[in-house]
C-alpha cells in the first residue's frame, strides 16, 4: 500500500463508508446468527457448538469413567455406557428397581483406584419391601458388570409411600471417601435429626464402614454416624472442584428458592427453617452461597460442574466458573464464586438432569426429554464476515481505542502515514503468554506480513475481540486482500477473509 496521503484518504473513505452502513446491523445479526447456529435445538454463545449421543430412556445422572467413557443412570435400572461416541447397546448393569416417582437408579460413582480394581458404585431404590435406597458396589468387567458381583455398601432408612425427594447423587471425594447425597423424603423433618440419614449429606469408606473423624460421629449411633451435613430438602446434585477439593451442593427448594451451598463438614443447611438465605438471620445454619427465585419457568436446580478440566477449550473466562441447570427452565447458567453472581449461558434443553466436564475441556449435559447426552465445545478462532459472505467485519482503526465505532478522524490515518485496520474476531481470548500473528495474501497468493498492534475485547460484547493490524508498504492497492490470524500457542488458522480495497 502506497504512504502517499492521497491514496491513504481515498482508501479510507470508501472503506469507512461500506463499514459505516454495514458495522451496526452486521455485528447485531452475527450474534443472532451464531446463536441459532447449533444443530440440536439449543442455544449456546456465540463460537460454541453441539453434538448428542441419544437411546436414552428416562436418564437421571451420568458419569465420566477415568477411561473417557461416559457412565448413564436410567431411572427404570439400567446402567448404560457411551463409549467412543456411541451408545452400547448391552447395558453395564440391569437392577430390578422401584422407579415410581422420583425412585430408581439415581447416581453412580468410580472408585479412585478403578483402573486396579474396577469398582463401580450406584444408587438406586429397591423392588423389594421395605422400600428404601440403597449403595452399592459392583466389578467391571470391560463394557458390562461381572455377573453375581454386587456388594452392599450402605442401606438408607425406610421410605414412606411419598416417592419424591430421594436425592441419589454420589461421589468419592478428594479424601477418598464416598459422599452419598440423600433427600428428606418429602418429611421436612427429617432433615433437623441424627435419627435417621435422610434430608443429609453422608460419608462413608468405600468399603461401607464409616470414618470416625466423621463430624456427628459422637452424637449419633449406627449408620447415622455416616451424617456429614444435614438440614437438607432434595440434595439431588453435588461437586466437588478439581484442584480445590471444593464442595458444591444443590438443593432443590420447594417454592420460592433453589440453592446452590457450599460444602462444609457439621454445617446445617436450615431446612424446612429456612428456605434460600435465612431472615432473619439465624447462625445455626449455613445460607447458600448463591440462591435464585422459583418463578412460572423453574422448578429445580439439577446438575453442576466447575470448568477447571485438564485441558482448557473454553476461553479462559470460564476456568473456575460453576455450570448450573434448571430442570423445568430448560437452561444452564454460570456461577462465578469470585464476585457471587450468575450469567446466562445456554437454554432451550429438554429437562437437564446432570453436568458434567471431561478432561478435554467439553461440557456434558444429560438431558432428560431429548433422551441424550449433549457435548458442547468450543469452536475455533474465526474471524467475523458479513453475513453470507467472506467479507471482514472492519474498520480502518489508528487510535487503537477500545471502542470500535469511534470514528474520531474523519480519515482514520496515523501521523505515520500506514494504513491500519480493525478486524473483529470471535474464539480468541488469549492465554498468558500467548500472541497472534497476522498475514495478508493477493490474488496471486503473495504473503505479505501484518504487524498485530493491539488485541483487546469489544465493550458490551466481550464474547468479540478486536485486532488492531497494519498493513505493509508493499501492500498492492487494486485488488481484495485475504487475511487470517493464527493463535501460536494453540497452532489453529482461522478462516480467510476478504477485505475491501477497491
Amino acid at each position: 500500500m502506497s504512504t502517499d496521503l492521497t491514496s491513504q484518504r481515498t482508501f479510507s473513505r470508501r472503506f469507512t463508508r461500506i463499514n459505516a452502513d454495514l458495522r451496526l446491523s452486521a455485528f447485531c445479526g452475527l450474534i443472532i446468527l451464531f446463536a441459532a447456529s447449533t444443530s440440536y435445538g439449543a442455544t449456546l454463545p456465540a463460537g460454541f457448538t453441539e453434538t448428542s449421543i441419544s437411546g436414552l430412556s428416562n436418564p437421571t445422572a451420568m458419569e465420566i469413567a477415568p477411561d473417557g467413557r461416559i457412565f448413564v443412570c436410567q431411572q427404570g435400572g439400567s446402567l448404560r455406557v457411551i463409549k467412543d461416541g456411541a451408545l452400547l447397546s448391552t447395558p453395564f448393569l440391569t437392577l430390578s428397581v422401584d422407579a415410581d416417582g422420583e425412585r430408581g437408579l439415581l447416581g453412580v460413582a468410580f472408585d479412585p483406584n478403578f483402573a486396579s480394581n474396577n469398582f463401580v458404585y450406584v444408587y438406586y431404590t429397591v423392588l423389594s419391601n421395605p422400600r428404601h435406597n440403597r449403595v452399592s458396589r459392583f466389578t467391571a468387567n470391560g463394557d458390562v458388570a461381572v455377573p453375581g458381583s454386587e456388594t452392599i455398601i450402605l442401606e438408607l432408612d425406610n421410605l414412606t409411600s411419598a416417592q419424591n425427594h430421594n436425592g441419589g447423587a454420589i461421589h468419592f471425594g478428594p479424601d477418598g471417601k464416598l459422599y452419598v447425597a440423600v433427600g428428606e423424603n418429602a418429611t421436612a423433618a427429617n432433615a433437623q435429626t441424627l435419627s435417621n440419614m435422610l434430608g443429609k449429606v453422608l460419608r462413608i469408606n468405600s468399603n461401607g464402614t464409616i470414618p470416625n473423624d466423621n463430624p456427628f460421629f459422637n452424637q449419633a449411633t449406627g449408620n447415622n454416624r455416616s451424617i456429614w451435613a444435614l438440614g437438607l430438602r432434595n440434595p439431588f446434585t453435588f461437586t466437588f472442584q478439581p484442584g480445590t477439593g471444593r464442595m458444591i451442593i444443590n438443593d432443590v427448594g420447594q417454592n420460592t428458592w433453589e440453592e446452590i451451598n457450599d460444602g462444609i463438614a457439621g454445617s446445617n443447611y436450615g431446612w424446612p427453617t429456612c428456605e434460600g438465605v435465612c431472615n432473619p438471620p439465624n447462625s445455626n445454619f449455613r445460607d447458600p452461597i448463591f440462591s435464585y427465585m422459583n418463578d412460572s419457568s423453574t422448578c429445580a436446580i439439577a446438575g453442576g460442574a466447575f470448568y477447571n478440566p485438564a485441558t482448557a477449550q473454553f476461553p479462559q473466562t470460564f476456568v473456575g466458573k460453576y455450570f448450573f441447570a434448571d430442570l423445568c427452565g430448560g437452561w444452564i447458567r454460570v456461577f462465578d464464586p469470585a464476585n457471587g453472581t450468575a450469567s446466562d449461558f445456554a437454554n432451550g434443553i429438554s429437562t437437564p438432569v446432570d453436568l458434567k466436564v471431561g478432561a478435554d475441556g467439553s461440557l456434558y449435559y444429560l438431558a432428560r426429554g431429548a433422551g441424550a447426552v449433549f457435548r458442547v465445545q468450543f469452536a475455533g478462532p474465526m474471524l467475523v464476515t458479513e453475513t453470507g459472505s467472506d467479507i471482514a467485519i472492519a474498520l480502518d482503526s489508528f487510535t487503537m481505542l477500545r471502542d470500535p465505532f469511534s470514528l474520531t478522524n474523519p480519515f482514520n490515518f496515523s501521523s505515520d502515514k500506514r494504513t491500519r485496520l480493525m478486524l473483529f474476531a470471535m474464539n480468541m481470548d488469549l492465554l498468558p503468554g500467548e500472541t497472534i500473528t497476522a498475514r495478508a495474501e493477493d490474488a496471486a497468493m503473495n504473503v505479505y506480513p501484518l504487524a498485530v498492534e493491539f488485541v483487546g475485547k469489544v465493550p458490551g460484547l466481550d464474547q468479540f475481540t478486536q485486532i488492531v493490524v497494519r498493513l505493509p508498504d508493499n501492500t498492492p492497492s487494486n485488488q481484495s486482500l485475504f487475511v487470517s490470524a493464527t493463535l501460536t500457542l494453540r497452532g489453529v488458522t482461522t478462516n480467510k477473509v476478504r477485505i475491501r480495497m477497491n
